[in-house]
């Protein structure tokens, strides 16, 4: 069984690559070749809590378990099985795997509805999240300017500095959310807010926004005048979000989920009517353990060619 750090995840799985795993994966579910666990939290009376999440894809299927506590931190790590035979082939480090695919999930959905010609992005956050979003974004439209807000000024400052020297494009660090957002024609939410990030008046007709940030019921980062705006509004997972997705969660009924909300995987079908020239689109993304495994998988096959002459570190069960 192969162990694989956050260093060899870096170097085996670009944002270009992973894109078009997860589009694959996609794919794979919605012709009835993968399926998805929604993630299941144990909390501990001291803070810490246990997340665990599972899928299956074509040859692979795994199972992602986390721990979190606010004073200490996140710990993750990835179990990569053999559909086949049912045998554990590979175990991950699995941060920079989760950030990874969470920006290439962003990237697959601004793909598939952001307007082609869009060519500015504001983010809201500057953590690691922040980083990967802009990254997807940017592999798959023609970006010129990106815009940051983030609560802290040397954060964004910083964010700036870094993200203009990775992608090579102007990285402005706003002043106010507003200014990032204001005429921006990609937007990304990439924070842990409790409470709304953006106002709807700072969107225009044409906008395409991904929400990212959180996956728990009581926080948003989305007003309601904004998801309401919005059409389509497309889920990595409508399971999935109907626990975990607080900007949809605040804003629907019961009955609003049937008509308003669609999977990834049903936005992908070629005969989909998805939005209308001027309208604003919605991606909340809610990170799936489909796209761990679909990603997962492509590292593993890169490492398992390159293990032939031993070259990564390899555990012998």
């Amino acid at each position: 069984m192969l162990f694989l750090t956050e260093a060899d995840v870096r170097e085996l799985l670009p944002m270009k690559d992973c894109i078009e795993s997860l589009r694959s994966a996609f794919q794979s579910l919605a012709d009835g070749h993968a399926s998805n666990q929604p993630r299941r939290r144990l909390v501990m009376p001291g803070g810490a809590v246990l997340h665990q999440l599972a899928g299956y894809c074509q040859n692979y299927f795994g199972t992602k378990i986390y721990s979190t506590h606010l004073k200490h931190g996140a710990n993750f790590l990835f179990l990569l099985y053999e559909t086949e035979t049912a045998k554990p082939v590979a175990l991950f480090e699995a941060d920079f795997l989760g950030q990874i695919r969470t920006g290439a999930a962003s990237g697959l959905a601004t793909d598939l509805m952001a307007r082609g010609d869009a060519a500015t992005l504001a983010i809201i956050g500057s953590g690691h999240q922040a980083r990967s979003q802009a990254e997807a974004v940017c592999t798959v439209r023609p970006i010129r300017e990106i815009r940051v807000w983030s609560r802290s000024e040397e954060k964004r400052s910083a964010y700036a500095i870094e993200m203009s020297g990775r992608l090579g494009i102007e990285v402005v660090a706003a002043d106010t959310a507003r200014d990032a957002v204001e005429g921006a024609d990609i937007v990304c939410t990439a924070t842990w807010a409790k409470d709304p990030v953006i106002e709807s008046g700072w969107i225009a007709r044409g906008t395409h926004i991904n929400a990212m940030g959180t996956n728990v019921a009581n926080r948003r980062e989305i007003p309601a005048e904004v998801v309401f705006r919005a059409n389509p509004v497309v889920v990595d997972s409508v399971e999935q979000a109907k626990l975990e997705a607080g900007d949809l969660i605040q804003a629907f009924g019961e009955d609003d989920w049937d008509w308003r909300v669609v999977g990834l995987e049903k936005a992908m079908s070629p005969g989909w009517q998805g939005s209308a020239p001027g309208d604003i689109t919605l991606f909340k993304s809610i990170g799936l353990a489909l796209e761990d495994v679909a990603a997962a998988a492509l590292v593993y096959e890169r490492a398992k060619a390159a293990t032939r002459g031993l070259e990564l570190p390899v555990l012998y069960s």
